[in-house]
């Protein structure tokens, strides 16, 4: 190959697809324009503690990522947090508005999930980038006039349209369609722990939050990260967020309150939010990620949450991971076709 294939994104899905092609001896680039790597799966520090602010737990139900997972585990970067969350419905106060629900184990990070994508990525050539354009001319790819062999567009389709510039990208520009919904992400700290067990008998994890105009789910940030810290992180309903993607940090006051409603909360003493434009993606998608017939040329591969049902971490990993074992067939299928 007298060029590499280029992965843009280093969220969890660049990121496996990126492993599976250097696994195989397939030259490759791993761009992403963060500071930190991670994408949505990502992390702040605040008072020299850090909080994830992206998703807030996996699910884990797949043999090749419970392999992945295990590894994590053995080595204390995952673990296992907890099998039940609260589930609030009704007006704030209301007795009869609180229940557990039971369901899968939600796996966490001692050292935040932005951490898991930086260890799967240990031994990577990765590179910070900005990328503008990805072009296609003569058979070929180019990502911002560099040829390509390959390019795989980790992110969200909207992202992905916006890279795919010029003529030959109108296939792909058709199967980009799945729309994405907005989320504000609340980070608040308390001097102590005051929210207790909501009179459930079982210590706060996290909360589902029904029929609320801000909130849509809460999960105790030192529980699930295992050292009891006061902090409580809240996710905001898609449509209180899209009111306020312009000035988000004007979202934080009627967040706090809705917090402190459902909690019976004083002010806390710290609170911050954060905004996801494309949080996560809406309706159904079956496949598990886009690649070009060979007869376009070079492939173009995305890859994401966005591909594969339901859009999850676990999705994300194995969008990126099938990928990128597709695209090590696609490649050897054109050396071996390649006339000597």
């Amino acid at each position: 190959m007298s060029a590499p294939v280029v992965v843009v994104g280093a969220g969890i899905a660049g990121v496996a697809c990126a492993r599976e092609l250097v696994a195989a001896g397939v030259p490759t680039r791993l761009l992403d324009r963060g500071y930190r790597i991670g994408g949505r799966l990502a992390a702040k520090r605040v008072d020299d503690r850090s909080v994830d602010l992206g998703a807030s737990y996996f699910t884990v139900s797949e043999p090749a990522f419970d392999d992945v997972v295990q590894g994590w585990a053995a080595r204390g970067l995952a673990r296992a947090w907890t099998d039940h969350f609260t589930v609030l419905s009704g007006r704030p106060g209301d007795p009869e508005a609180s229940r557990l629900s039971t369901g899968p184990v939600r796996w966490s990070a001692p050292g935040t999930l932005r951490g898991l994508v930086e260890d799967l990525a240990t031994g990577l050539p990765l590179e910070r980038a900005s990328v503008a354009e990805v072009t296609r001319h003569d058979h070929g790819l180019a990502v911002d006039g560099e040829p390509a062999a390959a390019v795989v567009l980790a992110m969200p389709d909207g992202q992905a349209r916006t890279l795919l510039t010029g003529p030959g990208h109108d296939d792909v520009h058709d199967r980009l369609t799945r729309p994405w919904e907005p989320v504000l992400a609340l980070v608040a700290r308390w001097p102590s722990v005051l929210w207790g067990d909501l009179g459930l008998g079982s210590p706060f994890e996290g909360a589902f939050v029904n029929d609320d105009d801000v909130l849509s789910f809460v999960a105790d940030d030192g529980r699930r990260r295992g050292d009891a810290a006061p902090v409580l992180v809240a996710h905001s309903t898609p449509e209180f967020a899209a009111q306020h993607l312009v000035d988000p940090d004007a979202a934080c006051p009627p967040m706090v309150a809705a917090l402190r409603a459902r909690f019976d909360l004083p002010d806390p003493e710290a609170a911050f939010t954060k905004r996801w434009s494309m949080a996560r993606p809406t309706g159904h998608r079956h496949d598990p990620f886009l690649l070009t017939d060979p007869a376009h040329g070079a492939p173009l591969g995305v890859c994401g949450d966005g591909w594969g049902d339901p859009p999850r971490v676990q999705t994300a990993w194995l969008s990126g991971h099938q990928l990128g074992r597709a695209l090590v067939e696609r490649l050897v299928e054109r050396l071996v076709e390649r006339p000597a």
